[in-house]
């Protein structure tokens, strides 16, 4: 490793830590909204899906998609637009639960703090590997 490329590989590993740590985070708000012994109801995991789904649309966007070409482009804004569905879905999800005394809003509260730090995570993740360099994600 060249001297230049430690600050780099340095702001990746602390990175790749404060992504992982935000992502345990996250799960472990979703995980106390449904095990605490007050709410003892695990209906919220089923949002587990929504996190998994939420970065397809965009991922599967930036293969097919250019990003040379600076007008519109209807692939991108249709992903964003799915990405964007599926993230309020996530946070209406637990809302519904709640008013519908499925959950106690407790666990909602809990959980809809879970959606926002994992959500964040996974838009940290985008913004620190997805440029174009030499180590990037779509080389995955």
């Amino acid at each position: 490793m060249h001297g230049g490329d430690r600050p780099r590989a340095f702001q990746l590993n602390w990175a790749l830590i404060s992504l992982s740590f935000g992502g345990a985070i996250g799960l472990m708000f979703l995980m106390l909204g449904c095990a605490l012994p007050v709410y003892d109801k695990y209906w919220p995991l089923f949002l587990l899906f929504f996190y998994i789904l939420a970065p397809i649309p965009y991922c599967i966007s930036r293969r097919i998609v250019d990003d040379t070409d600076s007008a519109s482009n209807a692939c991108k804004e249709l992903a964003l637009f799915l990405t964007t569905g599926i993230v309020v879905s996530a946070f209406g999800l637990p809302i519904i639960f709640a008013r519908a005394d499925v959950i106690a809003w407790g666990a909602c509260a809990l959980v809809l703090t879970g959606n926002v730090v994992i959500f964040a995570t996974i838009l940290g993740f985008f913004l620190v590997f997805g440029t174009n360099d030499d180590f990037s994600w779509q080389q995955w």
